[in-house]
């Protein structure tokens, strides 16, 4: 990964790269549909391909109050981009000494200057500079005075004709609909989270519970989901991921109001107190609502336990 700061250079190995420039919150399937047609013509011009996006996101400093909710961390983000084949990710380490550059300043600056840009791909609601003074038809212009080859991908739709984008996305998993938002994706919604000691009520009963916090993207609505757990492995090597069942939301009843994750990782013997757990969001199994006592309490965690394992093994078939 290439830190980008407001003086420095970046390696040569990146110079001279096919670029795309943008937000890939997600690098959901229509991220994946413009990546590939990047490295596609880099690999042609025997180039590198590179990705270049932002952190923190711009809106952090343009627009405080309505700051999208994350649906990958940094780290995450990174590893997706580098899987879908470019060849090397650049972050620019957003703030004003970035945000306040026109558009040509951007242009002359950065996409000539640092990058010595030889192709780009874009797609068609790219903005750059101050304001989003610029778009693609501009792009396209001075991209052809100077000799750069520019792509704009056709953006990739759904069956209904709507566009795949990041907030689409937050809107499916903000209403319990982790199945569309896997379909927009291209693979199920992560989360991870710190575990930390709850009340240890689920252990007293027999189910215990990761309880999960310091959550840092977008969680789903209240719910019962059928979730795959990924723990952290003993021997440093990636351990094969646990059918979990996962409640969002309080716990009402035992009375408990604040909104919490916890996930039962199915025949999971261990002591996670501490670590790390992600959890992929495979299907949303029931709401969130009040039981009349325990029993009927532990009858329906029971079938929820049950039905999160099938998903699970329908999963690996």
């Amino acid at each position: 990964m290439i830190a980008i700061e407001s003086v420095g250079e970046i390696p040569a190995r990146a110079r001279g790269a096919y670029v795309t420039i943008g937000n890939f919150d997600g690098v959901h399937r229509g991220h994946a549909r413009l990546l590939a047609e990047l490295v596609r013509r880099a690999r042609a011009a025997d180039a590198p391909a590179l990705a270049v996006t932002f952190h923190p996101h711009p809106a952090v400093f343009l627009r405080p109050d309505r700051v999208p909710q994350p649906l990958v961390w940094p780290e995450r983000e990174f590893e997706l981009l580098t899987a879908a084949g470019v060849s090397d990710v650049a972050v620019f380490q957003t703030g004003p000494w970035l945000l306040g550059l026109s558009a040509r300043e951007f242009f002359e600056r950065e996409v000539m200057g640092r990058f010595g840009v030889r192709g780009m791909v874009e797609g068609p609601n790219f903005f750059f500079g101050r304001d989003r003074g610029g778009d693609v038809g501009v792009l396209g212009k001075w991209c052809a005075e100077v000799g750069i080859d520019l792509h704009v991908a056709e953006p990739l739709t759904t069956d209904d004709g709507l566009m795949i984008s990041s907030s689409r996305i937050r809107k499916a998993l903000s209403e319990g609909e982790v199945a569309e938002a896997r379909d927009l994706l291209g693979r199920p919604h992560r989360i991870r989270g710190v575990v930390s000691r709850g009340a240890g009520r689920g252990a007293g009963i027999g189910v215990p519970t990761a309880n999960l916090e310091e959550v840092d993207v977008l969680i789903p609505a209240d719910g019962v989901y059928a979730v795959r757990a990924v723990v952290p492995g003993g021997d440093g090597a990636p351990p094969p991921p646990w059918p979990a069942a996962c409640n969002v939301g309080p716990n009402p009843t035992f009375g408990e109001h604040a909104r919490k994750v916890e996930a039962h990782l199915i025949g999971f013997k261990g002591d996670l107190y501490g670590k790390v757990v992600e959890l992929d969001f495979l299907r949303r199994l029931r709401s969130t609502r009040a039981f009349a006592g325990l029993d009927d309490l532990l009858d329906q965690i029971g079938r929820d336990v049950e039905e999160a394992r099938r998903v699970h093994e329908t999963e690996r078939a």
